[in-house]
């Protein structure tokens, strides 16, 4: 993301414990079979870097550069996933990456784009530094798709919120069905779309989705912005994060998360 910009999550323990969930192989699966031994890898938005980490892996000896826009994050990286002769984070804009043109194999983001106040922008940076004939990879979540059971209206009550919170801070939270057009927009060639689901189901499952949701809906960035907007209080809230622990409770709790995704060439 771009320093000016504002992060709808923020950087509470609840966003960091869901960041650090991710990893390359739940998180940039369409990407995987496109990647091998040398190649050179940016990964936009690297967050703690565990889906970075698992890039450098599949890559090695290519290196691989995380950066991100907050320093904690990249901090947490840095201390979080391990050693790497070939891995790298540093504190950078995705409007200005900092690299000279044609300079990586393959330039990726996931769940970045939806945050950004001009997305075709940030995917002609990462069409400049990708090499000719290179992939630009993008994964970005669909909150107006989001389905769950049993039904709850005040399940219905945060999507609303959180979608009104997120525009409101400039972003586009329903930004995975919109990929393929930024991405036409920002002159890539044959870009190939696709969609995955995360699905929580499992009584562990739920247990961990609903929890962290149940945290960051009253204490993280998300809360604090919905107060000052106007758009909730704090019996709103924990009424919210009340559905969260309701559903994670119950033996018929069932939540999907879908995605788009794109794969392109410069």
């Amino acid at each position: 993301m771009a320093t000016e910009e504002t992060y709808t999550h923020g950087h509470h323990e609840s966003v960091l414990r869901s960041h650090a969930w991710r990893t390359a192989e739940n998180s940039a699966a369409y990407l995987l079979a496109h990647l091998g031994p040398g190649l050179r890898v940016l990964d936009v938005g690297c967050g703690p870097g565990t889906i970075t980490a698992g890039l450098a892996r599949l890559v090695s000896p290519g290196p691989v550069v995380g950066v991100d826009a907050a320093a904690e994050a990249v901090a947490r990286a840095r201390e979080g996933t391990g050693p790497a002769a070939n891995l790298r984070y540093t504190v950078g804009d995705a409007y200005r990456l900092g690299h000279p043109d044609d300079a990586f194999d393959v330039v990726h983001a996931h769940q970045v784009l939806q945050h950004l106040a001009d997305p075709v922008a940030a995917l002609r940076e990462m069409r400049r530094v990708c090499k000719p004939g290179g992939l630009v990879a993008a994964r970005d979540a669909d909150y107006a798709s989001f389905a769950w059971a049993p039904p709850d209206p005040r399940l219905d009550e945060w999507l609303a919120l959180y979608r009104a919170v997120a525009r409101a801070n400039g972003g586009e939270p329903d930004a995975g069905r919109r990929l393929l057009g930024w991405a036409h927009a920002a002159g890539l060639r044959r870009v190939r779309a696709f969609a995955s689901v995360w699905c929580f189901a499992t009584p562990r499952d739920r247990a961990w989705w609903g929890g962290m949701w149940a945290d960051r809906i009253r204490d993280s960035a998300i809360a604090g912005r919905a107060r000052e907007l106007g758009l909730a209080d704090s019996a709103a809230l924990n009424r919210i994060a009340g559905a969260f622990r309701d559903w994670s409770a119950h033996p018929d709790g069932w939540f999907a998360v879908p995605h788009g995704e794109i794969l392109a060439t410069k």
